[in-house]
């Protein structure tokens, strides 16, 4: 065991003293000693060590008896936190409250999910008429610890009288799928396995297609997933003789492949993809048994996919030669892109459509904050949708019978709620406001734009209590994310809302890499120019600093995933910007990142390191594991993740934790905690999510050297 004697400061100023007084709390942290073994790769005639390849083993009883004893060593740590209790109360109960989803249509019921306030899972109600309600799929059942859960979107048949549905077990994007009778609820036929990263589409009532990696040769949570396929499986036929429609072709790897049938059964549309960004488009006319595949694009040179079609007409959603995106439209006999025509045409904010009740309706964001207009058929405009206020809107869709949408509203400091929208009329009504017991009028979210280090501008949202005193000492978490296209937009979360109610501060930067300005600003952010999202959140960091809101000992930045990546590279440049880091589930081992599970499909964001010399060396810059230099003070590290992470594999925080306990210098602790039958994140047990939450607020206010919480004293520790 390694002990470090961490030491916890309270420095109280006094008015014309030169010096401070120090208060020492001290906790003592019994590190578990973590073997080195002399492990070499070579790129490009350049040696580099990785002591640490033995966590990659996720089967291994090593590996095992080391996860085990990390987390005796973390929670030692977080029991003695002393407010860690008084945070799991609080966020146990502002998370009670019920929390409903929006209606829909299938057949003759009217189906939604509801969440009691503390249930594990969501549950799936339905009811006919005027009926009372009854239970129709509960998750909660599917096994006693909450740990098997939904795991995708209800696939209803033509008729409504079928349903498939996805499970995952221990949060694995392993899939099994489920199909039952939607009258009598029984389980029709024998179950699905193997599936991943699929969508369910059905034909008629036929049978389905779905998508799956053939098993990998080793760990299924960590060995290398290159080849999708897409299957049909026919009803009351054995999985055996699902028929492959595409993919498998070894001259040709697609990495993710898509299907979707139309809803009048005419056509199956596929998408292949070999990244995350970047498809092939495909078309087959099932209405006739020997018609053949006709290529769309025979290039990933662009998003598109086909969002209607009215006969033969087809309706696209794409930004090839629109970086923000447009509709365009195309006849299904020549749908090539020489043949497209502008249907809604690419404006300075970017598109994403819906579309229902016969409308389309077109969702932009205007620096991050939504806003919508309404289109018939014709593609005219029938009117600028009234929004309750700035923030984040969903939904909008449905089929083109419905003669009702719903729509979702949500910002920083606002609870989500459904609204009831009237296609004809352009009428918003609130449909369900849920009751919690936090009051939205007390805090503010206020947008700022800073400079990042090349002059670009970024937009921030900072939300916090009204009044608060911008005195430079107030907890705060510098949230980001910065790739893949994903835009974070303004949503209220529970944790956040109790972080805030401890009169800590929310902020969250737009980084490049991300989508909230198109195309042009995600690839702004990748391979060979990935360093600017770092340097967009170290700015946003140093805004926040040099405004007042909070300073390095109370600043917390945290990002999971693309984002956990995010946090290792910032805290590993610049280890002073902050008191506490918080990385979750990330990519940490640029060089390697893409030999486990579908990684190599994040290779349009990243590069690899056989890429070339370049690109090698680009990565090594700035990868979190091998730029953890001895003789250096990093922020205290809490690293989060599961067990069962299958598509960030937990290897990654693994080496990174290893090689911060090994060179870490001064009193920081750097701690990982390891969820047990848990994955990326999606299905995570309410119960797992709070426990989490007390953990990492506990573990960063500990750090930022309050001994109770901010809420319970005006007192401020000063520093």
């Amino acid at each position: 065991m390694k002990k470090i004697l961490v030491v916890i400061s309270a420095l109280t100023l006094t008015l014309g003293c030169k010096k401070a007084e120090e208060e020492k709390n001290t906790v003592v942290v019994n590190y578990p000693e973590t073997k080195k073994v002399d492990t070499i790769d070579t790129y490009f005639g350049v040696e580099v060590k990785d002591p640490y390849r033995w966590l990659e083993d996720d089967r291994s009883k090593e590996t095992e008896a080391w996860v085990k004893t990390q987390n005796q060593s973390t929670y030692a740590y977080l029991d003695g936190i002393p407010f860690r209790d008084e945070l799991k109360e609080r966020l146990s109960e502002l998370w009670n409250y019920e929390k409903i989803g929006a209606p829909f249509i299938e057949g003759e019921y009217t189906y939604f999910s509801k969440n009691n306030g503390l249930q594990n899972q969501n549950v799936y109600y339905r009811k006919k008429g005027d009926a009372e309600a009854e239970v129709f799929l509960d998750p909660n059942t599917f096994s006693k610890d909450g740990t098997t859960s939904l795991g995708g979107a209800l696939s209803f048949s033509k008729d409504s009288n079928l349903l498939a549905y996805p499970i995952s077990e221990g949060g694995s994007d392993w899939r099994k799928i489920i199909v039952m009778d939607t009258e009598t609820r029984a389980i029709v036929e024998d179950t699905i396995k193997d599936v991943k990263f699929s969508t369910i589409s059905w034909y008629k009532n036929e049978g389905f297609y779905y998508s799956s990696y053939d098993k990998p040769k080793g760990s299924e949570l960590s060995a290398k997933t290159d080849q999708h396929k897409l299957y049909y499986h026919k009803l009351g036929t054995p999985q055996k003789q699902d028929v492959l429609i595409f993919g498998g072709t070894p001259e040709e790897k697609h990495r993710y492949v898509f299907a979707n049938v139309t809803k009048d059964n005419k056509y199956l549309i596929i998408s292949a993809k070999v990244s995350t960004s970047g498809n092939k488009l495909f078309i087959k006319d099932l209405s006739d048994p020997n018609s053949q595949l006709v290529t769309i694009l025979n290039h990933t040179n662009s998003d598109t996919s086909i969002i209607e079609n009215e006969g033969s007409k087809l309706f696209l959603v794409t930004n090839l030669n629109a970086p923000n995106k447009k509709i365009v439209t195309v006849d299904a006999s020549n749908p090539t892109p020489e043949q497209w025509k502008d249907f809604i045409a690419e404006t300075e904010n970017v598109l994403t459509p819906s579309k229902g009740s016969g409308f389309f309706f077109a969702k932009y964001m205007v620096d991050a904050l939504s806003k919508v207009k309404q289109y018939n058929y014709k593609g005219e405009l029938i009117r600028e949708v009234e929004l309750p206020g700035l923030g984040t809107v969903g939904g909008f869709g449905g089929k083109k019978e419905d003669t009702v949408l719903y729509y979702s509203f949500t910002n920083y400091n606002t609870p989500s709620s459904i609204y009831k929208f009237d296609p004809k009329t352009g009428e918003t009504q609130l449909y369900w406001k849920p009751n919690i017991t936090f009051n939205s009028t007390d805090y503010v979210s206020n947008q700022v734009f800073y400079t990042s280090k090349d002059g670009t501008k970024i937009p921030m949202m900072i939300t916090h209590k009204k009044g608060l005193e911008l005195n430079g000492k107030n907890p705060t978490i510098l949230y980001g994310y910065g790739g893949f296209n994903i835009s974070l937009t303004p949503s209220f979360n529970i944790a956040n809302a109790v972080w805030m109610e401890q009169g800590g501060i929310y902020a969250v930067p737009n980084l490049r890499g991300g989508g909230e300005y198109g195309k042009i600003w995600h690839d702004a952010g990748t391979q060979m120019k990935k360093q600017n999202v770092f340097n967009d959140f170290i700015a946003a960091g140093e805004y926040l600093i040099e405004n007042n809101y909070t300073s390095s000992n109370y600043l917390a930045i945290r990002g999971g995933s693309n984002g956990g990546l995010l946090v290792g590279a910032v805290m590993t440049q610049r280890p002073d910007l902050a008191k506490v880091a918080l990385p979750a589930v990330g990519v940490l081992d640029m060089l390697r990142y893409h030999t486990f599970t579908a990684g190599a499909g994040w290779a349009y964001d990243y590069g690899t390191a056989e890429q070339s010399k370049e690109m090698f060396e680009y990565l090594k810059g700035y990868s979190p594991v091998h730029n953890v230099k001895q003789g250096i003070e990093y922020p205290a590290t809490l690293i989060t993740t599961g067990d069962h992470d299958d598509r960030v594999v937990p290897a990654h925080s693994f080496k990174f934790a290893a090689e911060l306990q090994s060179k870490q210098t001064g009193n920081n602790p750097t701690l990982i905690r390891i969820e047990t039958d848990a994955g990326h994140g999606a299905g995570t047990p309410v119960s797992k999510t709070i426990d989490q939450y007390a953990d990492i607020f506990g573990f960063s206010l500990y750090n930022m050297g309050f001994d109770v919480l901010p809420s319970k004293t005006k007192e401020k520790i000063k520093g």
